[in-house]
């Protein structure tokens, strides 16, 4: 067989074969079949050795022709394959932007955060500034200056996270009403959110991290009845009118007098309910007038001077405010709870 009829034969199996390719993949085996360094063309090519001189020039060209040929016929196949194959891709990957989608699950505020906004949203209206501090304390802060010195009574019903002899996990947010009154001149009127910690046990209504809200005023004049006004708008802002306040004696070493205050029952309204046992009285906070020492103590001369102070439950308030019966469901991160606050 001479050399134009092997190369037209590989030339009727390179259309055979181009029609029967179905992706750049085959295409590529076909190619290494006929063109490769084991190919059919090429084997052709390492075969002129066999030939007489006078054949070689003439066998050469035909071969290199076939080549270019082929080459052409595999480039013009290759495109119309990539084509195809971008086509199937962009139909496979067509979007209906037409069909509704599904939405993404929105997460919501914690019903802490709610309840904290909306006391800072009460008192700030009533001209209090917010202040933040540490929630690792000095003793000093802590307790010294809420008059409550080492070995004192007091310090037995904290309950205290201590890291040292002087250092603490707060126990309340009271210290910054002595940072407040240390870098500040009267007249003061701040509240104060975070976090506190006590060694407590862990049930329904007690948690050893929970938030308090501290509230403190200082001025010339002031007294139980401005404490009382300001307690009385910030029930009425928060459970609407016809919540009022009670006040009953207590103790606080930093506040003299100091009293428990109790708000109306929010869901009988002071009839008596399961809510509140029956007395129409839910206990809120606990507040009372700065004790004079502790303003001396602050730098603050209690002769002219005199002020209010409040401390605010946020769990308590969160709880009563929703309906939450354990404490424990505001920690758990359980979102079939906290998808309710959406």
């Amino acid at each position: 067989m001479g050399m134009k009829e092997k190369i037209a034969e590989i030339h009727q199996l390179m259309a055979t074969e181009l029609g029967k390719t179905d992706g750049t993949q085959a295409l590529e085996n076909l190619r290494v079949k006929v063109l490769g360094k084991k190919g059919e063309l090429t084997a052709l090519l390492r075969g002129m050795g066999q030939l007489s001189p006078e054949e070689r020039p003439a066998a050469g060209q035909l071969i290199n022709e076939a080549r270019e040929k082929f080459t052409a016929m595999l480039d013009s196949r290759l495109q119309e394959l990539k084509a195809l194959e971008r086509e199937a891709a962009l139909k496979k990957e067509t979007i209906d932007v037409t069909q509704p989608a599904p939405q993404p699950e929105m997460g919501s505020e914690h019903p802490l955060t709610l309840a904290l906004h909306e006391l800072v949203d009460c008192f700030t209206g009533m001209g209090f500034e917010v202040m933040e501090g540490p929630e690792v304390e000095l003793d000093h802060y802590n307790f010294e200056l809420m008059n409550i010195p080492k070995n004192h009574p007091a310090r037995d019903a904290q309950d205290t996270f201590y890291i040292d002899d002087n250092i603490v996990l707060r126990t309340h947010t009271s210290p910054m009403q002595a940072r407040a009154m240390l870098t500040k001149k009267p007249p003061i009127r701040i509240i104060c959110p975070g976090r506190v910690y006590r060694a407590d046990e862990v049930d329904a209504t007690h948690s050893p991290v929970f938030h308090q809200m501290e509230g403190l005023v200082i001025d010339k004049d002031v007294n139980m009845a401005d404490l009382r006004g300001t307690l009385n708008a910030f029930a009425e802002r928060l459970y609407g009118k016809g919540i009022t306040t009670r006040f009953r004696p207590s103790f606080f070493p930093f506040t003299e007098p100091s009293a428990e205050v109790d708000l109306t029952c929010v869901s009988c309204h002071g009839k008596g309910c399961r809510i509140c046992k029956g007395t129409g009285w839910i206990e809120v906070l606990g507040c009372g007038m700065v004790n004079p020492k502790v303003l001396e103590m602050c730098g603050i001369d209690s002769t002219v001077y005199s002020g209010f102070a409040f401390g605010i439950g946020l769990e308590r308030i969160a709880m009563q405010r929703y309906s939450v019966p354990d404490m424990r469901l505001l920690y758990e991160g359980d979102m079939r709870f906290l998808g309710q606050f959406k």
